[in-house]
C-alpha cells in the first residue's frame, strides 16, 4: 500500500473536478504555504472536521548517548508542531484499527501500511472497505512534471 502524496492529491482532485492539474497543484501548494507560515508565526491552525495544528515548546532536557551513557547531552528547548485529529478523522481511523488488528503477531506496534502488507501477503482478502470508498487513482491525464 503506497502513501498518499501531493501528486496523488493533485491527480485525484483534477480528475474529480475537471480542473487543470497545474491549477490544483498551485492551490494545494498555496494552502500548505499558508499553513506553514501561520505555524512558523506561532499561530494555531484549526481545520474543522479535520484537526488542529498547534506549535508547542518542548522543554530543555538531558539526553544520553546510548554508546557512552556516562556522557550527558544537553538538549535545548525547541518548538514542535503537534496535530490533534478532529472527531470525524478520529472516528474513521478508529474504524480502520478495528479492521486491521485481526491475526497480528503480538509484541510490537505496526503501522497501517505494515498491517495491510501482512494481510496481502497472507493471501487473505482485504478487510471490507467503508461505505465511502474512494475511486482508484487513474493514470489518465497525468502530468509527469508534478
Amino acid at each position: 500500500m503506497a502513501n498518499l502524496t501531493k501528486r496523488d492529491l493533485v491527480i485525484r482532485i483534477s480528475n474529480e473536478t475537471g480542473m487543470v492539474q497545474q491549477d490544483v497543484l498551485n492551490v494545494i501548494q498555496k494552502t500548505l504555504d499558508y499553513l506553514t507560515e501561520s505555524l512558523s508565526e506561532g499561530k494555531t491552525v484549526e481545520l474543522r472536521n479535520f484537526g488542529v495544528f498547534e506549535v508547542k515548546l518542548r522543554k530543555a532536557r538531558v539526553g544520553r548517548n546510548p554508546n557512552k551513557p556516562e556522557n550527558d547531552v544537553p538538549i535545548p528547548p525547541r518548538a514542535v508542531v503537534k496535530f490533534k485529529p478532529g472527531k470525524e478523522m478520529k472516528h474513521k481511523v478508529s474504524l480502520l484499527s478495528e479492521r486491521l488488528t485481526d491475526h497480528l503477531p503480538e509484541g510490537r506496534e505496526y503501522s497501517a501500511a505494515e498491517i495491510l502488507e501482512i494481510q496481502a501477503n497472507s493471501n487473505r482478502p482485504p478487510a471490507a472497505a467503508s461505505n465511502h470508498a474512494s475511486p482508484p487513482l487513474g493514470a489518465t491525464d497525468v502530468n509527469p512534471s508534478l
